[in-house]
């Protein structure tokens, strides 16, 4: 799971970065002091997977990841190639989600690209750029449908036809100011076949005083955060930060990307290691196992369940297995978070 962090120059992306990885970068006040990409490896925090390991006796803890990456600041006309656009949206184009950092705070030492600090007119220049590239991809894209559609047999056309039809409203809707990741399902589902920009689901942070900050109107999955402040806090010890907040914002962001994504975690245990697995909300039985090895996917029979709580109140999987809670579940069961599973195969 790769999350881009993307915003303009200048606007905390590198320092959030930082605070994620706890990866030293170059947080330097110039526009384009990120070049190449820093990328960097965020367990997803879990309090569950520590209690599994309790009981399990487990030798190691594996949490569940997300890939962070600090990509180089968009300008104006990047979706032309200004500044380093053409890196900016190759980068963006690889990420699964977009975490957007826009600047609410005012501080003179700290340039701002266009003059003033406006996170509106901010968001609008990212989403005007995005938008503009996913064009020039639909436009190349049509003529390729087009051509398809002639000469082909009747029931073959209809679905191309249906599929030129889409990406037309796309192409509309789009030029009309409005993200991919708005649109209707099987529209989502056209833009994502050709992986436009806009259809990826974006998570925006308000970099600020969270008292100060006033936004008339905020997208859904937003969070006003001082970033520079949770950079500070953050070289604390779990400890000695826990006696500040009970939940860090830090934690919150990478809580929050998992869920946008539509992931869950399921866990295996045992004394070796307790592991959180990530696969899509709605995987059956036999498509979780793929997680682990494919072997588990194709020569998968049954397997054991019980969800985390459950386990953890018998005391063990030889408690639970005395005490009837185990299910015995088949292919197509669907894998919910927080399940315990041992899989036979």
């Amino acid at each position: 799971m790769k999350i881009g962090i993307v915003g303009l120059p200048n606007v905390g992306k590198s320092t959030l970065f930082q605070a994620l990885t706890k990866r030293e970068v170059d947080t330097s006040n110039y526009p384009f002091a990120t070049i190449e990409p820093n990328v960097g490896i965020v367990p997803v925090p879990d309090k569950r997977l520590a209690k599994l390991a309790e009981i399990s006796s487990s030798e190691k803890i594996i949490p569940a990841i997300v890939e962070f990456v600090d990509i180089a600041g968009l300008v104006k006309g990047a979706n032309q190639g200004e500044g380093l656009g053409n890196q900016f949206l190759r980068h963006i184009r690889e990420a699964d989600a977009i975490l957007e950092v826009v600047r609410t705070f005012e501080k003179s030492d700290v340039s701002h690209v266009e003059g003033a600090v406006n996170p509106q007119r901010d968001m609008e220049i990212i989403a005007t750029e995005l938008i503009l590239k996913d064009l020039e991809t639909i436009n190349g894209h049509l003529p390729k449908i087009e051509k398809e559609l002639k000469g082909t047999a009747k029931e073959t056309a209809k679905k191309i036809s249906r599929r030129l039809e889409l990406f037309e409203s796309l192409k509309n809707s789009l030029s009309q100011g409005q993200l991919a990741n708005q649109r209707p399902e099987e529209e989502k589902e056209a833009a994502q076949s050709v992986n436009l920009l806009t259809v990826k689901p974006f998570m925006y942070i308000y970099n600020g005083e969270p008292q100060k900050t006033k936004i008339e109107k905020m997208p859904e999955n937003s969070l006003i955060l001082n970033i520079k402040e949770e950079s500070d806090l953050n070289i604390l010890s779990e400890e000695e930060q826990r006696e500040f907040r009970t939940e860090t914002s830090l934690d919150l962001i990478i809580k929050k990307a998992y869920e946008m994504l539509g992931l869950i975690s399921f866990f295996t245990t045992g004394e070796k290691e307790t592991r959180a697995w990530t696969i899509k909300q709605g995987a059956t039985a036999k498509k979780a196992g793929a997680a682990i090895h494919t072997d588990f996917e194709e020569k998968f029979i049954k397997a054991n369940v019980i969800f985390w709580e459950n386990l953890i109140k018998a005391g063990g999987w030889s408690q639970a297995r005395n005490q009837g809670l185990l299910r015995l579940e088949g292919k197509d069961y669907l894998v919910q978070d927080g399940d315990v599973m041992e899989f036979k195969i």
